[in-house]
C-alpha cells in the first residue's frame, strides 16, 4: 500500500464522483473498441464466392400483413431475381385488412417474372407470433417443391436482381446454412437519419459480426429482412416451430440454427433495401420500443443493468465535459472528451455506410438517450400489459429467443 504514497487514499477519497464515471466511461470505450469484435466496422459484407456447377431450388417465403403501401417497390424486385436455378415466390397474407393479397396478385400479372402464389393461413393461434405462423405456412407449401434452400424475406424489402443468386453462391462456397444481410434501411427524414443508423450500430454492438460467422462461436443473430436458409437445416433445428412465440424472430432463427450445428453468418447489404419509411419519431419509437423489453427477456434485473450501461458509456462523457467545463475539474473534462471521440470514432463509418453527414457523429450520445427512453417504455407497456404491439396484435408475454431443446 505504500507505493501510493501517504497522500494516496485521502487523493483518492477526494476524487469526484464525475471523474471515476468518466474515467470508467473511457475503459468501457476502449474496451469496446478492440475487444468487441471490431463492431464498429463496416467491411463485414457477402464472402467471396464462386457459382456452383448446378444452382439449387429455392423458394422465397413472404410473409405480409398490411403492406399494399411497400409490395409496389419491393414484391417486382423479388418476381425479377436473375436466378439459373429453380425459384418461385411465396407471399403469405396474413390477415390483412388493405387488400395486400390482392395487390400482390396483380403486381405479379403486370411485371411476371418468378412464379408467385398467394396464399393465407388465417389467424395465429395463442402462442404463435403471426409472422412466425405466416412463415410456417409459406414453408408448409414451399416444402411441396421440396427446395434446397428458403429464402425468408419482409414484405418491404427490394432486392437487386442478382441477389438471390449471390446469397445462394455465398452459401455454396461457405457452407453455411444461413446467409443473412441486414437490409439498408430508409434514410430521408430527419428522425431517420438520427435514429436509424444507430439502430444498426447498437445491433452490430450486440452481435458483433464477425463473432456470427466464426466457427466455434456462440454468438448468433440474422436480419429479418433477408435470410438464406438452407432447408435441411431449418428442419434439423425445428423452426419455425422452436421459436414459435419470438418477438425478435430473426435471432432467435440464428440461434437454433447454431444451436443445432450449423452455420450463420450475418453482414451488411450493398443492394438490399428496406422501402418502409418512419418519417416520424413516433414511428422509429414503436419499431424498436415493440421489441426491447423482450430482448432482456422481460427481466426488470437487466432492465436495469441497461439502463445504467447506457448512462455510463453514452450519456457519461459528455455529462462529464460539461460538468468539468463548469467546475474547472480539467480532468473530468479531458477523460469525457476522449471517451467522446472514441464514441465518435466508432460511429463514422456506419454513418458513411449510410451516407450520411459526420456532423451527426457526436449527436450519438442523444440517439443513444432517446434508444434508453425507448427501452423503458417498453418495459412500462409490458408491465400494463400491452406488450409487443405491431399492426393490431399485441403479444402479453413474448419470448425473445425461447431456450427449447
Amino acid at each position: 500500500m505504500s507505493r501510493f504514497g501517504p497522500l494516496s487514499w485521502g487523493r483518492l477519497r477526494q476524487v469526484s464522483a464525475v471523474v471515476w464515471s468518466a474515467a470508467g466511461s473511457l475503459a468501457a470505450w476502449w474496451w469496446l473498441l478492440l475487444c468487441q469484435g471490431f463492431f464498429w466496422r463496416t467491411d463485414v459484407r457477402l464472402p467471396p464466392s464462386r457459382d456452383p456447377g448446378a444452382w439449387p431450388s429455392v423458394c422465397v417465403v413472404v410473409p405480409a400483413r398490411d403492406e399494399a403501401a411497400v409490395l409496389p417497390a419491393s414484391l417486382p424486385s423479388l418476381l425479377a431475381q436473375d436466378y439459373p436455378g429453380r425459384a418461385e415466390v411465396f407471399l403469405v397474407d396474413d390477415g390483412s385488412t388493405d387488400g395486400t393479397g390482392e395487390l400482390a396478385r396483380e403486381l405479379a400479372d403486370r411485371h411476371g417474372g418468378l412464379p408467385l402464389t398467394v396464399d393465407s393461413p388465417g389467424g395465429p393461434p395463442a402462442d404463435w407470433t403471426g409472422k412466425l405462423w405466416a412463415v410456417r405456412h409459406g414453408m408448409g407449401l414451399a416444402r411441396a417443391r421440396d427446395p434446397e434452400y428458403l429464402l425468408l424475406t419482409d414484405a418491404d424489402i427490394a432486392h437487386a436482381p442478382d441477389s438471390l443468386r449471390r446469397l445462394v453462391a455465398a452459401a455454396r462456397t461457405g457452407g453455411f446454412d444461413i446467409v443473412s444481410q441486414m437490409a439498408r434501411l430508409r434514410v430521408e427524414s430527419l428522425w431517420e437519419r438520427l435514429v436509424v443508423p444507430a439502430f444498426v450500430y447498437f445491433f452490430a454492438q450486440l452481435y458483433p459480426f464477425r463473432r456470427i460467422g466464426r466457427a466455434g462461436t456462440r454468438t448468433a443473430a440474422a436480419a429479418g429482412g433477408c435470410v438464406l436458409l438452407r432447408a435441411e437445416a431449418a428442419g434439423r433445428a425445428r423452426v419455425p416451430d422452436a421459436i414459435r412465440g419470438a418477438v425478435i424472430d430473426d435471432v432467435a432463427l440464428a440461434r437454433a440454427v447454431k444451436r443445432s450445428g450449423g452455420r450463420v453468418w450475418l453482414g451488411l447489404a450493398d443492394r438490399v433495401d428496406s422501402v418502409r419509411p418512419y418519417p416520424r419519431l413516433h414511428d422509429l419509437w414503436r419499431m424498436v420500443s415493440r421489441s426491447a423489453y423482450a430482448q432482456l427477456r422481460h427481466s426488470p434485473m437487466l432492465l436495469a443493468g441497461t439502463v445504467a450501461g447506457l448512462a455510463l458509456v453514452y450519456l457519461v462523457p459528455p455529462v462529464a465535459v460539461t460538468a468539468g467545463t463548469v467546475t474547472g475539474s480539467g480532468t473530468a473534462a479531458v477523460l469525457g472528451a476522449a471517451a467522446w471521440l472514441v464514441m465518435t470514432g466508432t460511429y463514422v463509418p456506419m454513418l458513411r455506410y449510410y451516407r450520411q453527414p459526420l456532423w451527426l457523429a457526436p449527436l450519438l450520445p442523444f440517439t443513444a438517450f432517446l434508444y434508453l427512453l425507448m427501452t423503458v417504455d417498453s418495459a412500462v407497456r409490458h408491465h400494463r400489459g400491452r406488450g409487443a404491439a405491431w399492426k393490431g396484435r399485441t403479444y402479453a408475454r413474448p419470448d425473445a429467443v425461447p431456450d427449447e431443446g
